[in-house]
């Protein structure tokens, strides 16, 4: 049974929600999402002091510090950054299996023939995504993948397939957090800093895979910027400290989510998914 995000509230998602919804708080916002105030978070992070804060948090949050390649980090950053041991994210190995990039809270989204989607009853269109409408009608009538990344999932993320990656695009913006109590007030995903790249593939088509930036998200730190032959599983890049969101955009009829993602983002439900599972059926007919 997966497990989903209904209507729970932690200590996290009280402070967001007076930050957005009170007039103190949104004074307050507008420093908060500025680059400069996400880089200066990001250095702060960065410091040999900030590492005490580590063990801390991941008893807080629940994290398995056991699956972990090292057990003493230099910095909070280090920390959250942190590389897994071989095996901890096994890859699905069906032949037709479409994996997570990364361990996140799941939404799947048909982006209708007019380009348009919905993500928590606020409408988007593909072109405001991707600031691109000739790119933005190719994945007419196919789907997007939400994937939002929590402060206690791991931060880094793989190529979901094999294919040859373009050159990386960077769409410059502000920092809002990806929790949904944001996305009720602001455009978030036409409004955040955000990188992407198309990915083609044999079976699929070409994918596009894009990182979001968030609140105390000062670098999306991808290892290939340019033209490069990348294989499934391998290492994509890392976000630092901060909650964050990759999204997936599979043209039309190339991929099938899984039955249970459609079902909860219906209803309003994220489903928790890690990297490496199997989230939808390459269809190759």
């Amino acid at each position: 049974m997966k497990k989903k995000r209904g209507n729970d509230k932690n200590l996290q998602d009280r402070f967001l929600a007076v930050l957005y919804g009170s007039f103190a708080g949104r004074a307050l916002l507008k420093i908060m999402i500025s680059p400069g105030f996400s880089r200066l978070g990001g250095r702060l992070l960065e410091t040999r002091i900030s590492a005490l804060a580590a063990g801390p948090f991941a008893g807080k949050n629940g994290i398995d510090l056991s699956e972990c390649r090292k057990k003493k980090f230099c910095s909070f950053n280090d920390f959250f950054q942190r590389e897994l041991i071989p095996g901890a994210r096994p890859l699905d190995s069906e032949k037709d299996s479409f994996i997570s990039p990364c361990d996140a809270r799941l939404s799947v989204y048909r982006i209708t023939e007019e380009q348009r989607f919905t993500v928590k009853n606020t409408a988007y269109t593909l072109a405001e995504l991707l600031k691109d409408e000739t790119l933005a009608r190719r994945y007419q009538g196919g789907t997007l993948w939400l994937l939002r990344l929590c402060v206690d999932d791991y931060h880094r993320y793989i190529y979901p397939l094999t294919g040859q990656k373009s050159a990386n695009k960077t769409i410059p913006g502000v920092f809002h957090t990806v929790n949904p109590v944001a996305n009720d007030r602001y455009p978030i995903y036409k409004e955040n800093t955000r990188e992407y790249c198309l990915l083609k593939t044999k079976d699929c088509g070409t994918v596009l895979m894009m990182e979001v930036g968030a609140m105390l998200v000062g670098k999306i730190e991808n290892r290939q910027r340019g033209r490069a032959e990348v294989t499934r599983g391998q290492e994509k890049g890392a976000f630092a400290f901060g909650g964050s969101t990759i999204i997936l955009l599979t043209r039309k009829g190339r991929v099938r989510p899984g039955d249970i993602y459609i079902t909860n983002t219906a209803q309003g439900l994220e489903t928790r998914v890690r990297l490496g599972e199997k989230i939808g059926t390459v269809t190759t007919d």
